[in-house]
């Protein structure tokens, strides 16, 4: 039982029922997709993969649309970026910031902070010569990498000299009975890295475990029961207790889900297999109300019956929660208009 009346969930998320009134489970989403890169294509791009075309994920979409704010990169991965995270044709300068596992002992973001031979002087030295050999480039031949690599530029100068990012990334300044209860694991501290990062101006930050964690295809019941679960339910659970106690959670979003959901069915590996056509994903925060299930399925779990959600619908809601603009279009290498998201509809009831 969870702290809603009528809402149960996994015995095995005892934290994260005591939240239920923060946030909605979606019981009703499908996707076209049963492999687990297309489908990660798709949920995060909002479009069926294309051979001709990489697009670029939501959060990439968010970073060019929002852009960067107090010196920090406007989309953060934690740990590391894992298929389709990436900026696609919009560019490298979209692509995520990897943060590293904040969950190792001194962990440091690097090349944070100047080499000990390196000062300010020098840097900006380095800066001025850099900027006389590109000028004589650029007044020669004209490239988007040229402004790519500026960016960069950039953005490496803006965190190598703001406070705020070095306090942003620096987890050994949260209480030792926090850092606990969100778990010293790094799905855990990554939770709470989530949480400084967005606190200081970071846009759009994706947690994960790692590439195939979840893909429980043997020993499910194990797997799920003594690693998965308990660290997915600490950090969980403590990043919206601890988004709501610092008035954070109405102005953040969180979504928990992943790409495709595990068959009902248990095969002869005493594992769960691909299943597409019904899973559930968590989303709180942002205006969305808590306590409340949305959508279902059949007695056996196996298809959508009431609110089917598709991914073009979660990310066109995403979007319009953010503020970005669903029918803007960009422009592909070739001049294809491509628009950010392929159709989709607000889910109905979600903000209601």
């Amino acid at each position: 039982p969870t702290n809603v009346p009528g809402i149960q969930i996994s015995e095995h998320l005892p934290f994260t029922a005591r939240q239920a009134d923060k946030y909605t489970i979606l019981r009703s989403m499908r996707s076209k997709e049963n492999n687990h890169e297309r489908a990660i294509n798709y949920l995060l791009t909002g479009y069926l993969p294309l051979p001709t075309l990489e697009l670029p994920s939501m959060g990439s979409v968010v970073s060019k649309e929002l852009g960067p704010k107090n010196g920090l990169p406007p989309y953060v991965a934690v740990p590391n970026t894992f298929p389709s995270y990436g900026a696609g044709f919009l560019g490298g300068e979209h692509n995520p910031f990897l943060s590293g596992d904040p969950n190792v002992t001194g962990y440091k973001v690097r090349d944070l902070t100047l080499p000990a031979d390196v000062d300010w002087t020098r840097v900006g030295n380095r800066r001025y010569l850099l900027e006389k050999m590109d000028a004589r480039f650029r007044a020669i031949e004209a490239s988007a990498d040229f402004k790519a690599m500026d960016s960069f530029y950039q953005r490496a100068h803006d965190l190598l000299s703001s406070p705020v990012a070095k306090k942003a990334f620096d987890v050994d300044a949260e209480p030792a009975a926090l850092r606990e209860k969100y778990g010293r694991t790094p799905v855990g501290q990554g939770c709470l890295l989530a949480r400084r990062l967005v606190e200081a101006g970071v846009r759009f930050v994706t947690v994960a475990k790692g590439w195939l964690n979840y893909d429980t295809h043997g020993d499910n019941f194990n797997i799920m029961k003594k690693v998965l679960l308990p660290e997915f339910d600490r950090g969980f659970a403590a990043l919206l207790e601890d988004l709501h106690q610092r008035g954070m959670l109405e102005t953040t979003l969180v979504i928990a889900m992943g790409e495709f959901g595990r068959t009902p069915k248990v095969n002869g590996d005493a594992g769960r297999d691909h299943h597409n056509k019904a899973w559930s994903i968590v989303l709180a925060g942002a205006g969305i109300a808590g306590g409340r299930v949305l959508g279902a399925t059949d007695q056996t779990a196996t298809e959508v019956t009431e609110l089917p959600v598709e991914p073009e619908d979660l990310l066109f809601t995403i979007y319009k929660m953010l503020g970005v603009d669903t029918a803007k279009e960009y422009h592909s290498p070739i001049g294809r208009p491509v628009k950010l998201v392929n159709g989709g509809r607000l889910i109905p009831g979600l903000l209601g």
